[in-house]
């Protein structure tokens, strides 16, 4: 079943449970597909897009949130840390940091990568191995620990 399925019947539902957070969520899910398809000429999104799809609309409800509250809108920040959960559900099983920090060290291990010269090669491809599973933050930030 594609994103586009899933988040059809989960709109539906929402609808039905007039669920108003759901609702705005499972939104803009379908329409940042819906967008996505329309660029790339009406074609069938892939798994990895739409993984990165939903990780884009994760991190940018994360971000506002992040705004809201450092000018003090907790008002508004809530919805957003709301609509956060409910998106995330549609990603893969996040890994924890010291599962990050195990794949990490051996792809170092497995590169011969000796310090921070070699860090685009190490996050090519730690990137590739955590697609969808770790934040892109995380990952650069004990990659640097790991090469200085």
């Amino acid at each position: 079943m594609s994103l586009q399925e899933i988040v059809n019947e989960q709109l539906k539902a929402a609808m039905k449970a007039k669920d108003k957070v759901a609702l705005e969520s499972l939104r803009a899910i379908k329409t940042a597909i819906m967008m996505t398809q329309t660029q790339a000429g009406a074609k069938e999104l892939s798994p990895e897009d739409e993984i990165k799809l939903v990780q884009k609309l994760v991190k940018q409800r994360k971000d506002s949130a992040a705004i809201f509250h450092q000018q003090g809108r907790v008002d508004l920040a809530e919805p957003e840390e709301a609509q956060i959960k409910i998106i995330e559900q549609f990603l893969p099983e996040q890994l924890d940091e010291a599962a990050i920090n195990e794949i990490v060290v051996g792809i170092i291990a497995k590169t011969g990568a000796a310090g921070m010269q070699d860090m685009g090669k190490v996050m090519g491809m730690a990137s590739k191995a955590m697609a969808g599973m770790a934040d892109g933050k995380t990952i650069s930030s004990i990659v640097r620990q790991k090469l200085s």
